[in-house]
């Protein structure tokens, strides 16, 4: 018996499951209709390979029911001759078909790949221009599912779904028409059991669309679980949390196992259903058809050629019964992919925005009110200001609001009220692009791409060369490091710079900002992954590169921003106190106190 709590689960299951379905196949199509377009001549060329080829093999057993009935008993060669000339342009027909179909599946194939490449571009081109806030609520594996699993369904349905859907369509009615003209009453028997295949496969079709939806969903969710855990192994294995995670992934796991199970499962009852269905009619034909034939109102080779077109007519009912289940799965990874390209871009920039040019350097905050949910503010009524050339040290506790001022500064979120300045420029008049190029910017997590150390040094600035990149280098106390390399600059950095240390990551990083010309820099925890000593002499290293240049540096170690120009100490969304060190520590207020707490 389930408890209160179980049957609460499975209800909230059930009624997310359907709040999942598809909202409109038809609209699905529709989308996928305007890429397909694009193609339209080869799509056209695919038409007419179709109808060729399908015709080619409709006037098969029409030319068997002659060669039957030219048969004769003891009329010898002259027989065996027609029979032979039957059989023989039978070979050549059948021959002409394959070679069609063969051409068109080649042609088909080029054209999902068409299609899924400018469907890749479209979603990968869409999330570049999504917010922050999209990433920050959703898990990456999910995202990476949609652009990978969900367009690679889309594909292969594209390249054989729809090439069987067009030929059944032509062989349906192709053999339909055969059969009225050589029997209409074995037509009428036979489309007796048509109504009910078709109402079935209708009925299946509506029950396994939702559970298509519910599989694409939990793979994501499996992937995305996967990839958070392999990213995450050491601190997993620090914190001996190994068979949690394993709980927790099997019970992902079996969500994901039982989706599949449901979504294949009805699926597979669909085809030997509706193979029965057509066996029966089958049965049905041939009881009426001996009943003619016995009658003289048919003969043998009309028997055997309309028993050959009904295999015909009921054989793409059935495949298109088998392959209801792909596309389905196709329209729920379609609708999954299109949901991404219908979310909200981030907001354009104001009509008459200027592109921003930074000369000095001076930023200015002013009453300025944020908050990620309308309802819980972080930062209230803030106001600060950075003159040009000056290190600006943002200190606090955690959750103070000191990372949130680095989103504002950037743009990756708007302010609720207030305003920001950068050489008196309102940073919410100008392009979103010539701001974020105004700022060099080290985030506390490090990222390194799949390729040479150069490259990624490289990264910011455009047709740099390589004695910028080693001076960079240099400053950021990363060059010797370089250099003992096997490669030098040219090594190869593995996805997420795996094969280098945290600090080792954080100071090509360091180098990457340094070598942009930017009028500010930003850094946030910049250096939280190198020892002190390495943290002293990049502060001094960076003082002389970064000259004239506005710098933010966000710490949790005080000793390092000792000789800042200024520090803001960020407390509950408030600069509750600024000033240099040495004045800071004269009030004994609450920078006073953080900084004993570290000496303690």
């Amino acid at each position: 018996m389930k408890s209160p709590i179980q049957k609460e689960t499975e209800s909230k299951k059930q009624e997310k499951r359907q709040k999942e379905k598809p909202r409109d196949a038809k609209a699905v199509v529709k989308r996928l209709s305007r890429y397909l377009i694009e193609e339209k001549w080869k799509i056209s060329l695919a038409l007419l390979l179709t109808v060729v080829g399908n015709i080619l093999a409709l006037i098969g057993p029409m030319l068997s029911g002659y060669a039957i009935d030219a048969i004769e008993p003891g009329k010898g060669n002259v027989l065996f001759e027609k029979v032979f000339y039957y059989g023989s342009l039978m070979m050549v027909l059948y021959v002409f078909s394959t070679l069609f179909s063969y051409l068109l599946s080649i042609l088909m194939l080029h054209i999902s790949q068409k299609v899924t490449k400018r469907m890749r571009d479209d979603v990968f081109k869409k999330l570049t221009e999504l917010p922050v806030n999209f990433y920050d609520t959703r898990q990456a594996g999910d995202i990476i599912s949609r652009i990978s699993y969900d367009i690679d369904v889309i594909s292969t349905s594209l390249s054989t779904d729809v090439v069987q859907i067009m030929a059944s369509v032509i062989t349906v009615i192709g053999s339909l028409i055969m059969m009225i003209m050589i029997s209409p009453v074995l037509v009428l028997v036979m489309l007796v059991t048509i109504p009910l295949s078709i109402l079935y496969t209708r009925y299946m079709s509506g029950k396994v669309r939702p559970l298509y939806a519910v599989r694409s969903e939990k793979l994501g969710s499996l992937n995305g679980f996967v990839e958070e855990m392999v990213s995450g192994q050491k601190t997993i294995r620090a914190y001996a949390r190994e068979e949690v995670i394993q709980e927790k992934f099997n019970t992902i796991n079996d969500e994901a196992v039982e989706a599949y199970f449901n979504a294949d499962y009805y699926s597979s009852i669909v085809g030997p259903t509706v193979n029965f269905i057509n066996n029966l009619s089958l049965s049905l034909v041939t009881v009426f058809g001996a009943v003619l034939y016995l009658l003289g109102q048919l003969s043998l080779g009309s028997i055997s050629s309309f028993i050959l077109y009904s295999r015909k007519f009921s054989g793409p009912i059935n495949e298109a019964a088998n392959i209801v289940s792909e596309l389905q799965s196709a329209a729920a990874a379609a609708e999954r992919v299109f949901k991404i390209l219908d979310e909200e871009s981030e907001k354009a920039d104001f009509e008459k925005a200027e592109d921003l040019s930074v000369k000095n350097g001076r930023v200015i905050l002013k009453n300025v009110t944020f908050g990620y949910l309308k309802d819980r503010i972080i930062l209230e009524n803030l106001n600060m200001e950075a003159k040009e050339g000056n290190l600006i040290a943002i200190v606090g506790p955690t959750g103070a609001g000191k990372t949130t001022i680095i989103n504002l500064l950037m743009r990756f979120y708007d302010i609720d009220s207030g305003y920001i300045t950068i050489d008196g420029k309102n940073i919410g008049e100008v392009t979103r692009k010539s701001l974020r190029n105004a700022y060099s910017m080290v985030l506390q997590d490090t990222w390194v791409f799949y390729g040479t150390i150069f490259e990624n040094i490289a990264y910011g600035k455009e047709n740099a060369t390589l004695e910028e990149v080693v001076a960079a280098a240099k400053a950021a106390k990363i060059h010797s490091y370089i250099k003992n390399l096997p490669n030098g600059y040219n090594t190869i950095l593995n996805e997420d710079g795996i094969n280098m240390s945290k600090g080792q990551k954080q100071l090509l990083t360091i180098a990457r900002a340094m070598l942009m010309d930017s009028k500010i820099l930003i850094l946030d925890e910049a250096t939280s992954n190198v020892d002190t000593r390495t943290e002293i002499q990049i502060q001094a290293a960076m003082r002389k590169l970064m000259e004239d240049k506005t710098c933010f540096v966000i710490a949790h170690r005080l000793s390092t921003i000792k000789n800042a120009d200024l520090i803001l100490v960020v407390n509950n969304g408030n600069v509750v106190e600024q000033g240099r060190h040495k004045e800071l520590m004269e009030k004994k207020g609450f920078y006073y106190q953080m900084y004993s707490s570290q000496f303690v």
